[in-house]
């Protein structure tokens, strides 16, 4: 057993989504599209006699993260840093438990492989409905594509072949478990239709017109989001809103041309890493 191992997972913006639901967790989960950032969470696992959590110095209740610990029967201390904010659409909550997995499996030498352990996390954060695709999508990096659901075991995906600065502005969180506890019927079918226009177009220009067109049509805009949008998109910029939080990513400089002061980051080219 090592005294400790640190993982680093990019933060993920989802530009679009559609659910798929299944009894089986690992099964369930969602096709679309998003940006994986150099902005992430860093997790640093070590043993301890009682497990805990903790996020940039605060104890929080962490219902994946919890989940992946007792799938791998370990009791363990996990301090997580961030320079995103948990809950505003960037995926904290997949990456810590991604995080913890691979960590996990190194301190306390449980011999699984990434395609179990990215299994893992996903499940754990299916079964805690704070996300549906967010996992898979860090474990890959880049701009990833999902064109089936469930974890790396059925998800297939693509990559829009591109790197880019992006931009963001968060106003606030918005409830992922209240969205996907919902009827989400009509934000399936927008997901359904902005997944087409990409794959058959996989540009970033693309993706944040589809993800616009969804966001709208999903019925999942608010007055802020749709202001932030409206004046990059004045200034020839290229936004839209992160899934789910009530946040505006812009590629290059939207956010910066509009007035904002945005936080800065990019389109991380790889996955889930061992430190």
């Amino acid at each position: 057993m090592l005294e400790e191992a640190t993982a680093f997972v990019p933060g993920h913006v989802t530009g679009f989504f559609s659910a798929h639901p299944d009894d089986d967790p690992t099964k369930a989960g969602s096709r679309g599209a998003g940006l994986t950032l150099t902005d992430g969470v860093e997790v640093t696992i070590e043993p301890a006699e009682k497990s805990a959590i903790v996020l940039d110095g605060t104890e929080i209740e962490v219902e994946p993260v919890t989940t992946v610990l007792e799938t791998l029967d370990a009791t363990a201390r996990v301090e997580a840093t961030s320079e995103l904010p948990l809950g505003a659409g960037f995926g904290v909550s997949g990456a810590m438990a991604l995080g913890t997995a691979l960590a996990t499996n190194r301190v306390f030498e449980r011999k699984l492989s990434e395609n179990e352990l990215v299994t893992i996390a996903h499940g754990a954060e299916v079964q805690a409905g704070t996300g549906l695709g967010d996992v898979v999508a860090q474990a890959h990096g880049g701009i990833p594509i999902r064109l089936e659901p469930g974890g790396p075991q059925d998800n297939k995906l693509d990559a829009v072949p591109a790197r880019a600065r992006v931009e963001y502005v968060s106003f606030g969180e918005l409830s992922t478990a209240d969205v996907l506890s919902g009827d989400t019927e009509q934000l399936t079918a927008a997901g359904k239709e902005a997944l087409s226009r990409v794959v058959e177009e996989p540009t970033l220009l693309s993706l944040l017109y589809a993800s616009r067109l969804f966001a709208r049509d999903a019925g999942l805009l608010t007055e802020r989001v749709t202001e932030a949008i409206t004046e990059v998109s004045a200034v020839d910029g290229q936004a839209s809103m992160a899934m789910l939080g009530e946040t505006v990513f812009a590629l290059g400089t939207g956010l910066s041309d509009a007035g904002y002061e945005p936080s800065v980051c990019a389109t991380h080219p790889a996955g889930a890493v061992l430190r």
